[in-house]
């Protein structure tokens, strides 16, 4: 039977080995540690322009903790320097680990126009340099903030960028695709310059033109290796009937897509393509923020989405477009031109959203630049990129071989961005 002694020298016996252990109590003390968010506030934005390419933006953050975040945007990127100019005033002192609300807070300026072309590219490089910020203060990759990977590895395809698809040119290439482990190519058909053109403007192929652009791609087929998948890109170049033509006859190549068969300013007429072939059709480089992609996803006008995270909103913006996607059980295939800091910014995004396809590599006619441009080297293996989890992007730039392409009579992060200081 328990009586009251007994409950009470039983009762005190844990009080008393708690008191003859105070070195068990000082260890927990010292091992645990209020946690403390940082604290940082943007003290200046900065801008420097390359032409590779075509223009990109490198933005700089700095803080008042020494802490830089960098990021990139592209193709209507030339209005970038002066577009983060105008941004600054809504940036100065603001806590960038509040990327999404700094991100809407300038979305939803509504002085800035439609929301799309030079003013969300530039948005777009200014979110991914909060993210990288945020990651470095954090000590955490940006892939981790963005709900961590689906993958440890992105699959990266080659852009061939050829001036011709039946010469020299395109047996190097293939050849290189091989060498290097791609798993999928892209060729381009369209041509401004075809002799066969009966008109500037016109965007209706005649039979002449079609005969060469299928020669093309059978040529390239052929001597493609038969375990890389082929992607041809049509640049928005053609109308509605020539789209559907060209998308016909290339369907016994299986090609993995065929990319933007008409503009993509009418879903309409993208939806009507689509309709009219067994060859997957894919678009998006041209579309801004999620609400661009809505209703191409709605009408079931493509296959395959194409967002470029440098310029479609940034890479949470990025990611919501691929989840809207996602609901449609639409892959997502990024569009991507530019260099080694943007690619890995969006290597972080492709790890982060299930219904990734493919990430296009753009350099293959720079890779002097491309294997120096940041002090990590070369980044692609084997046609893939490891998802890093140093903090932020897990990549720095290399200015001395960056600043190589600087664009003429730009400044180089210099301050207000103004001036040019080109060696």
């Amino acid at each position: 039977m328990m009586t009251r002694r007994k409950l009470l020298q039983t009762s005190a016996a844990p009080i008393a080995g708690a008191m003859a252990l105070p070195a068990l109590s000082a260890a927990i003390q010292a091992s645990s540690t209020v946690y403390r968010r940082p604290k940082l506030k943007i003290t200046d934005v900065r801008t420097a322009m390359v032409l590779v390419h075509g223009p990109q933006a490198h933005i700089r953050i700095y803080t008042d903790q020494g802490l830089i975040g960098q990021g990139e945007s592209t193709d209507a990127a030339i209005g970038t320097p002066a577009l983060i100019q105008s941004f600054k005033r809504f940036l100065m002192g603001a806590d960038p680990l509040n990327v999404e609300a700094i991100w809407e807070q300038l979305r939803r300026n509504v002085f800035s126009g439609a929301q799309g072309g030079q003013y969300i590219t530039a948005l777009s490089g200014l979110e991914i340099a909060l993210w990288d910020l945020a990651g470095k203060a954090l000590g955490l990759p940006v892939y981790q903030l963005l709900g961590g990977k689906f993958r440890d590895k992105v699959r990266i395809y080659l852009d061939t960028d050829m001036k011709d698809n039946l010469g020299p040119e395109a047996d190097r290439k293939l050849a290189f695709a091989k060498e290097k482990g791609f798993s999928v190519a892209k060729i381009d058909i369209d041509e401004a310059a075809d002799p066969h053109r009966f008109d500037r403007f016109n965007r209706t192929a005649n039979n002449a033109e079609m005969d060469r652009m299928l020669k093309e791609v059978q040529h390239i087929r052929e001597k493609l290796d038969p375990s890389i998948e082929l992607a041809v890109d049509m640049h928005a170049f053609y109308d509605a009937p020539t789209a559907k033509r060209v998308a016909k006859e290339l369907e016994p190549f299986r090609l993995l897509w065929l990319e933007e068969p008409v503009p993509a300013e009418n879903i309409d007429a993208m939806a009507e393509v689509k309709r009219s072939t067994n060859t997957p059709i894919a678009c998006g480089e041209n579309l801004y923020l999620r609400w661009g992609y809505r209703e191409l996803m709605e009408k079931r006008a493509v296959d395959i989405i194409q967002p470029d995270f440098q310029k479609a909103g940034g890479l949470a913006e990025g990611k919501k477009i691929a989840n809207l996607a996602d609901a449609y059980y639409i892959p997502v295939a990024p569009h991507c031109v530019v260099s080694p800091v943007g690619l890995m910014a969006s290597v972080h995004a492709c790890a982060a959203f299930p219904n990734f396809l493919v990430l296009e590599w753009h350099w293959v006619n720079h890779q002097d630049l491309w294997k120096n441009w940041i002090k990590e080297g070369e980044i692609i293996e084997r046609g893939f990129v490891t998802v890093p989890d140093r903090p932020g992007l897990g990549v720095e730039m290399n200015e001395e071989v960056a600043k190589k392409a600087q664009m003429q009579g730009t400044s180089w992060f210099g301050p207000n961005g103004a001036g040019s200081d080109r060696d």
